[in-house]
């Protein structure tokens, strides 16, 4: 049954005070880290093809990976939040940005787009598996859906608050599931699971006498080396996320 939305909290606030309040955005980030990463999965797992290949990313926020592959691809972005758009057009320009509900995929025709980026975004949707079978029907043969949504039940969580780390600090996390149950929606939406791993376990501190910077070099080094390496290989109990490559046969 579709879980009801706190759009409430979607403002430019989300960006600005409270959801990213705490997640630098300036150069050697940990987001600005990220977006390269989920730009080179891309770039990998994407169908061939020149920059007419066309690619959409739901809940595009401030439109860093949209920049990273807006002279790869012709790039679509979605949010909610008119300021993130704002932000959005500035980083991709040359990216085709709209302010509205990023489950509407009216713009786009059957086996339209060759990519479909949802990162930290099917957490925040009323009926994620409804949604999961309308990508399937935009993405032509043989492409990509990549998304990133929290791993509730990761391995170090039981040592966490649950109300306020960071997966539960955000109260428009409706719909956290295990990666069992999106790899099930996946293949009952018709996709082929690639690949299920996790992004580290970067939401320290989880001990409580270490310091908080040497918590995050040491359960954080194999995250950062998944990343500079450009690989897959962090097993899903230790993601704080999970991140889902799938395709449509």
């Amino acid at each position: 049954m579709p879980q009801p939305v706190p759009t409430e909290h979607y403002t430019e606030a989300y960006f600005k005070k409270w959801n990213y309040a705490d997640r630098p955005l300036g150069r050697f980030s940990m987001y600005w880290f990220a977006r390269r990463y989920y730009a080179a999965l891309v770039r990998r797992y994407a169908p061939k093809g020149d920059h007419t290949r066309q690619l959409l990313e739901m809940g595009c926020g401030l439109g860093d990976l949209l920049g990273l592959l807006q002279d790869e691809f012709t790039c679509w972005g979605v949010d909610l939040i008119p300021y993130s758009i704002e932000q959005a057009q500035k980083v991709a320009p040359r990216a085709r940005l709209r302010v509205g509900d990023a489950t509407d995929f009216s713009d786009f025709a059957d086996g339209q787009l060759a990519v479909v980026v949802a990162l930290h975004l099917l957490e925040h949707l009323p009926d994620p598996a409804q949604t999961m079978r309308d990508v399937w029907r935009v993405l032509q043969s043989g492409g990509l859906f990549l998304f990133a949504t929290p791993h509730p039940e990761y391995a170090l969580r039981r040592w966490k608050d649950r109300d306020n780390d960071a997966i539960g600090k955000d109260k428009t996390h409706i719909n956290c599931h295990v990666p069992s149950q999106w790899r099930a929606w996946g293949e009952a939406a018709g996709f082929r699971v690639i690949k299920q791993f996790g992004d580290g376990l970067w939401d320290v501190p989880y001990l409580p006498l270490l310091p908080k910077r040497v918590q995050f070099a040491l359960f954080g080094l194999p995250a950062l080396v998944q990343v500079l390496t450009r690989t897959t290989f962090t097993p899903l109990a230790l993601g704080v996320n999970q991140i889902n490559i799938m395709v449509k046969p």
